[in-house]
């Protein structure tokens, strides 16, 4: 049976480290099958919301719905089980493994670990792995389809875009229902940029169930590939709606677009 109603639901969500509110009694709701954009100033508590809903930091206050279930102070790997993946702003590859071992690190809820499936079940596990290859390069080709011609070379030869797409790659092998993308664009150029949104837009048009909430400083990709837009300024929802509407808000653009 479908559920009804947001997908991931924040009600008065607070964290607090010492004497410094991050998040202040934010209520947040990610409807399913949309584009989010989460935007704000630096400090705003972007990716600390990130890190509350994937388990990194419990809340202090407040709870999250997630799917119709209560995800609150699940830890990281629980949250990750029920369809939740994220990427980082800064990069999380391992360099010296290849483009498909890298991927999988995003994979292990469906693969099998157990000693005695791995050392004696040598036709099943060949047909795992066969089957996991094939969805790796499924993946890349989306992005790039040279990538997957280069599954098992090092990550640490790739420009940062295809850096980007391997980290992406690893949080979709999953098939989670939520995407967390915290400023996917970090340390590329404007045209990198725009390809990396193409490739997100494309992703997104091949899997109309996935839901992706997008933290990013480029304004010009919150307009272009979001349908809502959230702004954060110290911890707190200050408006959301479409960007063009948000973006004409004096509060935002006192805390954010630096007018006076």
């Amino acid at each position: 049976m479908m559920q009804s109603g947001p997908l991931l639901q924040a009600t008065n969500l607070t964290r607090r480290f010492g004497g410094v509110v991050a998040l202040d009694n934010l209520d947040l709701a990610v409807m399913r099958n949309e584009i989010l954009g989460l935007i704000g100033p630096n400090g705003s508590g972007k990716t600390t919301f990130f890190n509350v809903v994937t388990g990194i930091y419990t809340p202090s206050a407040g709870g999250i719905a997630f799917d119709g279930s209560d995800i609150t102070g699940l830890s990281s790997r629980e949250i990750y089980h029920r369809g939740i993946s994220r990427t980082f702003q800064r990069s999380r590859l391992s360099l010296p493994l290849s483009i498909f071992d890298n991927i999988m690190i995003g994979n292990h809820k469906h693969l099998n670990q157990g000693l005695w499936f791995n050392l004696m079940q040598r036709n099943a596990l060949k047909a795992e792995f066969e089957a996991n290859y094939n969805a790796a390069c499924k993946l890349a080709e989306i992005f790039e389809p040279r990538l997957a011609t280069k599954m098992f070379e090092p990550v640490a030869g790739l420009p940062m875009i295809d850096r980007r797409r391997i980290e992406i790659c690893r949080a979709l092998i999953s098939q989670p229902k939520l995407l967390l993308l915290d400023e996917p664009s970090a340390g590329m150029t404007h045209e990198e940029t725009k390809a990396l949104m193409d490739d997100i837009l494309l992703v997104r048009d091949r899997n109309r169930d996935l839901t992706i909430v997008i933290v990013e400083h480029e304004m010009g990709v919150i307009e272009r590939i979001t349908g809502r837009c959230v702004v954060l300024n110290v911890g707190r929802k200050i408006a959301e709606g479409p960007y063009r509407q948000v973006a004409k808000d004096r509060e935002v653009q006192e805390a954010y677009l630096g007018v006076a």
